[in-house]
């Protein structure tokens, strides 16, 4: 899944810089360089529904 689908599916910029406790011009510069490991390792722990869609299809691919 990539980054901008990410942050879309979690609803958006500021949907995700409320969750992460940033402010939205730091969410918008990861569409461009892509969501630090840190940020990307807790979010996946406080929304996994989001990444398991991404994570199924890549089991099924295989």
């Amino acid at each position: 899944m990539d980054t901008n689908k990410i942050i879309d599916a979690l609803g958006g910029t500021t949907a995700v810089a409320r969750l992460c406790e940033i402010k939205p011009p730091s969410v918008a510069e990861w569409r461009k360089a892509g969501i630090p490991n840190a940020r990307l390792m807790y979010l996946r722990v406080i929304r996994p529904d989001v990444f398991s869609h991404s994570e199924e299809s890549k089991t099924r691919a295989a």
